[in-house]
């Protein structure tokens, strides 16, 4: 079966018993429109609230908004799927959700990665703030994590849909995964996309021991601070973001470069989950439940 003749690909379903492609449809449902408000609200809060205009908020901002949108480009055509009870996505609707997926996702863990920064830099270096982190070099910042986002995107894209395809049309994701296209290519074409996932997941692993070790120098700093009001401040910015990057980071790579004899349709589908719905829904309430400054602009 050659890249031409495909028209459309088939999703796979959590279920085919009616009732519960409803709750899935429900459940997805509420966890969608739940993402919108709390990354809504943020970006609204940040955005209208002067207060807000710093540094860390201009990245929380840019945050809020990558995980509305990567959450807006698999939950949807999920619920149309349960709701319509249908599995089929085309072939270029699959090629636009796999590219954005990866853009947006790569991007925000790119802009985490400067977060991190933006943390080390405010606790122990609070004198230079100013001078390190100004409007025009958090503009910067930003502006490069979303390219190298894009970059990222347009290599796997494009190196993945150029690969002939000899295994069906069938994926055993509930939307256009690369691994899981990688499973349908012939045994001899996806050498360069497999380098690229290594690469791309090396690269990964390499921001995180960045923000590790920059966590580590938040932490010392932390613990000659001698007001308990003050180690409860850092910590309560501190540990949730080391949260949120530990959770993307492992599931991430276990859906890329787990071997394939653990590889099973129920483990591929709740790692996605956890990777590709679990962050952009919970983020808000990581990022805001312990804000005040969030709380006082919203």
């Amino acid at each position: 079966m050659s890249n031409g003749s495909i028209t459309q690909f088939l999703l796979a379903v959590f279920t085919n018993t009616r009732e519960l492609q409803l709750l899935h449809f429900c459940l997805f449902l509420g966890i969608y429109l739940a993402a919108l408000l709390g990354n809504g609200l943020i970006t609204i809060a940040v955005a209208c609230d002067h207060r807000l205009h710093t540094p860390m908020y201009f990245f929380l901002l840019n945050l809020s908004i990558l995980d509305l949108a990567s959450i807006s480009t698999t939950v949807p055509k999920s619920m149309a799927n349960s709701l319509w009870d249908t599995r089929a996505i085309s072939y270029t609707g699959c090629a636009a959700q796999a590219f954005f997926f990866v853009f947006f996702v790569s991007a925000e863990f790119y802009l985490l990665t400067v977060m991190a920064y933006d943390r080390y830099v405010a606790i122990c270096h609070p004198l230079h703030y100013g001078t390190l982190l100004g409007s025009r070099a958090c503009v910067h910042m930003a502006a490069a994590a979303w390219a190298s986002g894009f970059l990222t995107a347009v290599l796997h894209t494009a190196s993945t849909f150029s690969i002939p395809l000899c295994q069906g049309n069938t994926l055993g994701q509930f939307f256009c995964e690369i691994p899981q296209l990688l499973k349908l290519s012939c045994s001899d074409a996806y050498v360069v996309e497999v380098g690229l996932n290594v690469l791309t997941v090396c690269f990964f692993i390499a921001c995180f021991v960045f923000i590790v070790v920059s966590y580590v120098q938040i932490f010392r700093a932390v613990l000659r601070i001698p007001s308990k009001q003050g180690w409860h401040k850092a910590f309560s910015t501190c540990l949730p973001h080391l949260a949120v990057v530990s959770l993307l980071v492992s599931t991430g790579t276990f859906a890329y470069l787990k071997p394939s004899s653990i590889s099973s349709p129920f483990l591929d589908l709740v790692v996605a989950v956890l990777y590709s719905v679990v962050p952009p829904a919970m983020n808000p309430l990581i990022y805001s439940m312990r804000n005040q400054d969030i709380k006082d602009a919203l």
